[in-house]
């Protein structure tokens, strides 16, 4: 058990006031988690200050209470407590967290951090797929799908968990022998310093297009919030940045990074890129294209479908040469790569003469790419599912349905997950993108949706199911139900098929 002065070892601006031998069981920034002897880090979020739930933290146990410099006049002076005062609560927190799980990113375990607005749950995947094959051990995951934590794997609650979490895991995957670690960082992760202190062997970019705008404000904010994985604001620079240059954002990014002691790499079609993918091929079975890279050139075949695949292999494919991966072993085992749960999954039902699809792309951009690239291998008409969340960015939903009409033969707009906000003001939303009224229809119960798109799908059609992806369940305002586009589209196939009988 480590106690509060190993805890806060080595951080600048630390003052401890009481028992600094005080043995520490468990942290906690959640005054509910507090056990008896934990330390409680007073975390402010965006209404309410860390300060207000410091006597909750104490009543269920809490021994020592860490808190920033300039809260501290609302500490109450007769605290019984160990006081810790820090400079910056969030930035000490995965330093603090680390030194008492034992330094759980140390240099024998390499970690790679993905960041964009799409593609980070592929790259991810593509990336840990391939360095277990090649290590034949277990390497760690941690993003919007799930956390593999070596002998264990759990639901994701966030794409990039808190701290404390972030470090408990790391702390796991080691004890269980992972070879190292591939995380997805989402941009709310890095403004709240989740990240911070992390040392990155490898750092990615895909894209940027536009989302979270409610949280980053605009376009601007959202970018540079990206860029502090690349530039040193996290605490440490990062040994490899690859790059999607392809992406006009991630061009800015190499040129705005050019001057710090990473190395970059840089992806994409453009011939002078590190790895550059050329004769670019599509069909119904997935991808081929011609890699030319500093190694040399190869014929890469991978069952992802579509130009966005493409880009990810592309940045897949750097990662795993930057952490030593044989490329031709790479791009080999690439072949058997099995897809991702979620992104642009097929429902094969084989009684049936048309196809569906399940994907997360929940932005314009996204549905974009979706349904351009089916779109291009459909024999017939591409019908689409899809909806827009509540109690986010307003602004991308009339984009989103001008996307579905640019490239859908018919669209069923619907719930995704409302939140607490009314569908009625999402779809009045949504409508003020509609160019087509005649080849969209609105209907508020997602299941409904998906049971009339399938209703409509005739020979050689492919129906893609948008938004939810791997989800498996819907939220509303005061509940979260169960949910599951594949699994909803399979019952509902069967009940056609009953009614065929």
């Amino acid at each position: 058990m480590k106690t509060i002065a190993q805890i806060f070892k080595n951080i600048p601006g630390t003052t401890i006031c009481g028992n600094e031998n005080l043995p520490v069981p468990a942290l906690c920034t959640d005054s509910r988690r507090a056990i008896p002897g934990s330390l409680f880090f007073a975390v402010d979020g965006l209404h309410t200050a860390g300060t207000d739930y410091i006597a909750s933290a104490l009543k269920n146990g809490a021994a020592a209470i860490a808190v920033s410099k300039n809260s501290l006049h609302k500490i109450d002076k007769n605290i019984s407590a160990t006081l810790v005062v820090i400079e910056d609560v969030l930035k000490t927190i995965p330093i603090a967290a680390s030194q008492f799980f034992n330094d759980s990113t140390p240099t024998d375990f390499p970690l790679v951090g993905i960041t964009g607005t799409n593609g980070k749950t592929s790259i991810s995947s593509i990336v840990r797929y391939l360095m277990m094959q090649q290590t034949k051990r277990p390497w760690g995951l941690i993003g919007t799908v799930r956390y593999e934590l070596g002998k264990r794997s759990i639901p994701s609650y966030k794409t990039t968990p808190e701290a404390l979490d972030l470090a408990q895991y790391f702390y796991e995957m080691r004890r269980d022998n992972c070879a190292g670690a591939i995380m997805e960082v989402s941009s709310h992760s890095i403004c709240q310093n989740r990240v911070y202190g992390l040392k990155f062997d490898v750092v990615a970019f895909s894209n940027l297009t536009q989302d979270h705008i409610d949280y980053h404000g605009d376009m601007e904010n959202y970018f540079l919030a990206k860029k502090r994985l690349f530039d040193g604001n996290q605490g440490a620079f990062p040994q490899i940045a690859v790059i999607n240059t392809d992406d006009p954002y991630g061009e800015r990014l190499k040129k705005e990074i050019r001057q710090n002691p990473t190395k970059v790499v840089s992806v994409g079609q453009n011939q002078n890129c590190d790895f550059c993918a050329q004769k670019i091929l599509f069909s119904a079975a997935g991808t081929r294209f011609v890699l030319r890279c500093p190694s040399g050139e190869y014929d890469v075949r991978t069952r992802l479908p579509g130009l966005y695949n493409v880009s990810n292999v592309l940045c897949a494919l750097a990662i795993v040469d930057a952490l030593g991966l044989q490329i031709s072993k790479a791009i080999a085992d690439l072949e058997k790569f099995p897809g991702v749960p979620g992104r642009m999954e097929r429902i094969n039902e084989n009684d049936f003469p048309f196809e569906i699809f399940v994907d997360y792309a929940h932005t314009d951009d996204a549905l974009c790419n979706a349904l351009s690239m089916l779109k291009s291998i459909a024999k017939a008409k591409l019908l689409c599912v899809f909806g827009c969340g509540g109690n986010r960015d307003r602004d991308k939903r009339p984009k989103m349905v001008k996307a579905v009409q640019k490239f859908a033969d018919h669209a069923w707009a619907t719930a995704d997950n409302p939140r607490k906000e009314s569908l009625e003001q999402i779809f009045n939303d949504m409508k003020t993108g509609v160019q087509n009224p005649e080849t969209i229809t609105f209907e508020p119960d997602r299941r409904r949706a998906i049971a009339l798109a399938i209703d409509a799908a005739q020979k050689d059609d492919i129906i893609l199911i948008a938004g939810k992806g791997h989800e498996n369940y819907q939220i509303f305002a005061n509940i979260t139900l169960p949910f599951d586009d594949k699994i909803v589209a399979k019952e509902l196939l069967e009940l056609k098929r009953h009614r065929k009988k």
